[in-house]
């Protein structure tokens, strides 16, 4: 009997070993341990008393690494490349109401404590030339003045130009609230990538990233869909949509697995598929962290069985990502007013080209084409 328990013990000393990859600290003092697969487990009392533990998984979490250690905040969560100074990746899930922002920004950038080996400082970023670039952004913390001061750790930080950071990643961001917002919760993974050779700034030699990606997951029903963003390094006035890529495309170019704890059929699918008509791309400044509180309207869309959509959104145009494509139907619906208007009698009568520029904005140019383009857009008499 004796020589049975001593062959289970070391059964289950093996597998501890072998399967468990480290050991952290949950926010509420709770031990778990952390595998491969992305998955976490409680360690109640004696690790190898299985009976004591359940297996728990957080979405947003990656594939967890060999002697990777995950670092948990009230409002995200995080890995950190020594090598680098800064996260390899920072993810949370953001759900409607957390948009409703009830606290302002500290401005306090603070030293990680959590980090064992140390985080940036004041001093790395002094006269560097760089924004302290967020990675979860300060204004997806404001319903929580715990979560908004741990949002200016360095471990949330990398440097970035600040016409990146103040310009198109702040768009990115403030698009991304809108999406909260429209699909109820999404879950968001985000971060430098560091797999590319870099200048680096003060005494702790913080890298300065040439890319930045981000990627996200709406997993509520009936829309699932997931999408991803890679961004140079650089100030952009260009569209959101032209870095848009599928989540397998981010993986490529970062070698994360994203959302592994999604069933395989399921991750497969979403993570190879980008579909950028499931998505609204026109983010309200009232999402964007800049106007107090989110206000959020009822969609503008019609259901299948011919009512109007009772779901709410914070998108400008006035529908949710269910009910986007709706827009072009409005939108067909304008142009034909406005070709009748130019065709008719009135041939005076002028609008604004319905053209796109190489800079993804609309032409400013007026036509009284019947197509409404004007003579670079494709203008027909």
């Amino acid at each position: 009997m004796k020589r049975q328990l001593l062959i289970l013990l070391m059964f289950f000393t093996t597998c501890a070993l072998t399967f468990a990859q480290d050991e952290a600290i949950t926010k509420d003092g709770q031990k778990v341990l952390l595998y491969n697969d992305g998955s976490w487990k409680f360690a109640g009392g004696d690790p190898l008393d299985n009976s004591k533990m359940i297996t728990v998984g957080k979405l947003e979490i990656p594939k967890i690494e060999r002697n990777e250690t995950i670092i948990s905040h009230i409002g995200y969560s995080l890995s950190y490349n020594e090598t680098h100074e800064q996260a390899k990746w920072v993810a949370y899930e953001l759900t409607s109401e957390e948009t409703n922002r009830k606290w302002e920004r500290t401005n306090k950038f603070l030293i990680d404590a959590k980090v064992k080996t140390g985080t940036a400082n004041d001093k790395d970023y002094y006269h560097s030339g760089y924004d302290k670039g967020h990675l979860a952004p300060a204004s997806d913390m404001g319903w929580s003045s715990a979560a908004m001061a741990e949002s200016f750790y360095y471990s949330n930080i990398s440097p970035q130009d600040s016409g990146f950071n103040r310009g198109i990643w702040k768009r990115l961001e403030g698009l991304v609230r809108t999406w909260a917002v429209d699909n109820e919760s999404v879950y968001i993974v985000t971060g430098p990538v560091l797999t590319t050779a870099h200048d680096a700034i003060g005494k702790n030699k913080i890298s300065v990233p040439k890319y930045f990606y981000k990627v996200i997951l709406d997993h509520k029903e009936p829309g699932i869909k997931g999408i991803g963003f890679i961004m140079p390094h650089m100030k952009s006035s260009g569209s959101l949509q032209i870095y848009a890529v599928s989540i397998d495309s981010v993986e490529k170019f970062t070698g994360i697995d994203f959302f592994p704890l999604l069933p395989d059929e399921q991750e497969n699918f979403i993570e190879s598929s980008l579909s950028i008509e499931s998505w609204s791309w026109k983010s309200s400044k009232l999402a964007s962290g800049t106007a107090g509180k989110t206000v959020s309207a009822q969609c503008d869309g019609i259901t299948g069985a011919g009512a109007r959509c009772k779901n709410k959104t914070l998108n400008v145009n006035g529908y949710c990502s269910h009910h986007v494509s709706q827009i072009n139907n409005r939108n067909e619906s304008i142009k034909t007013t406005q070709r009748t208007a130019i065709t008719s009698k009135n041939s005076s009568f002028s609008i604004q080209c319905s053209g796109t520029t190489k800079a993804g904005n609309r032409c400013k140019r007026v036509t009284t084409s019947s197509n409404g383009r004007c003579y670079q857009h494709g203008e027909k008499s």
